[in-house]
């Protein structure tokens, strides 16, 4: 992301795949081998025309992204497909492919969870020292982050402001991780569950997920990335994480190249149903950029803790959870005092698409599709029936691979 590109004059998208036997669907950590054989020599990035591959972490994680920001979404969309198509023509010799979702059904991260060894390994085996990245939360999530640049602290105040509403409702459209260990998991968005406590040995890392409101680079610096230092500062003594990348909150601003960048979107079974989502979601943010919902006077007066409340609700029941702070719903243009989280994504879809220029046609499709038939952990579950089967469950993420391979939607229908 270039420092200094003005808010929405560009977008940057990390999209995470879990690399898996062809066969089994295991984990296979083989991502360090499938950067050597693209690049021709070890390294932890390749890039590829306005694409990149990469890996943060663990070896069964391969990352897309476009290290520059796209001036719009849909010319996105068709090469993040393109290049999951590449990545799984060289995985196929290994035996290994792609996998979509947010997390593995049924990886145990105790046993399975190999850390990347080569560049960047102190950071991970500082990481692993301290919060024990062996576990769900950490090496077994995958998410899509939408980076959201912005040029000085004007436009700082109304991005953060804006993101941090919309924060709280993503995992009722976005949910796609219900199962884990091989069983349902409870919460429809068990990679937030997860998430969220991953990092509890030092809470002022992740607060509660939702950002404090801030009105300026320095006011964020002094009241959330100098505690947040502070507070790991004993654990680590030589500074390996002392970066503004520490901060797991749901949203980050990212100092060093101008943006937000949003945490909070589970992955998709398709890079057109991810970038689908990522319109939606900034286009509302835009709205509420240009104080077209509310102001930011408003905007910035609710509280973290019932933001956090709403959050926690969409993270457990997802499109069916209940919202009823009245003061929130007005924020979004809701003409209600409560509504299911489902309910609100129908109304701001429409008036997203009422409004000038409305999203592009490309996203109707795959929007329509979440809208009417839920987020993707609800099609996931509704596809593996009331008494599912090993085999069943296995038929059904083979499925979701074949989603991703051929860039289509997950229907999700008995």
């Amino acid at each position: 992301m270039n420092v200094g590109l003005h808010a929405f004059a560009g977008y940057g998208i990390e999209l995470e795949y879990m690399i898996v036997d062809r066969q089994t669907l295991s984990v296979l950590p083989l991502a360090d081998k499938l950067l050597f054989q693209e690049a021709g020599a070890c390294t932890p990035e390749v890039k590829r025309g306005m694409l990149a591959w990469s890996n943060e972490l663990v070896l069964h994680l391969v990352e897309l992204k476009n290290p520059d920001p796209s001036p719009a979404l849909e010319i996105l969309a068709g090469a993040f497909q393109s290049e999951a198509e590449r990545i799984n023509r060289a995985l196929e010799p290994m035996g290994a492919q792609l996998m979509p979702t947010a997390m593995h059904p049924w990886m145990d991260p105790v046993a399975e969870t190999r850390l990347w060894p080569h560049d960047n390994a102190a950071i991970y085996q500082t990481y692993d020292r301290i919060f024990d990245c062996k576990r769900h939360g950490w090496a077994n999530l995958q998410s899509m982050h939408v980076n959201l640049p912005f040029a000085g602290d004007a436009e700082f105040e109304r991005l953060h402001a804006a993101v941090r509403l919309v924060l709280p409702i993503l995992p009722a459209l976005a949910a796609s991780s219900p199962i884990a260990e091989g069983r349902p998991a409870g919460p429809m968005d068990f990679r937030m569950e997860s998430y969220r406590m991953h990092p509890l040995r030092i809470p002022s890392i992740i607060g509660r997920v939702i950002p404090e409101t801030v009105r300026s680079r320095a006011e964020y610096e002094s009241n959330i990335l100098v505690p947040m230092y502070r507070d790991i500062a004993p654990l680590d003594p030589e500074g390996v994480l002392h970066h503004e990348w520490l901060n797991a909150r749901g949203a980050i601003p990212r100092f060093d190249r101008g943006a937000i960048e949003i945490r909070v979107i589970d992955m998709q079974e398709c890079p057109r149903a991810d970038l689908a989502i990522a319109a939606i979601s900034t286009a509302i943010v835009r709205a509420l950029y240009d104080a077209g919902l509310a102001t930011l006077e408003a905007q910035q007066e609710i509280g973290t803790e019932a933001l956090a409340e709403i959050l926690l609700a969409c993270i457990r029941d997802a499109d069916l959870a209940v919202i009823d702070n009245a003061a929130y719903l007005q924020l979004l243009g809701f003409p209600g005092r409560c509504c299911q989280a489902g309910e609100l994504w129908r109304h701001l879809d429409a008036t997203m698409s009422q409004g000038s220029p409305g999203l592009p046609q490309i996203w109707r499709d795959p929007l329509h599709l979440i809208l009417q038939h839920g987020p993707l952990s609800r099609r996931i579950l509704r596809a593996l029936g009331p008494e599912w089967t090993e085999s069943g469950r296995r038929e059904v993420y083979r499925d979701l691979c074949a989603c991703l391979e051929e860039g289509r939607m997950f229907q999700g229908l008995q």
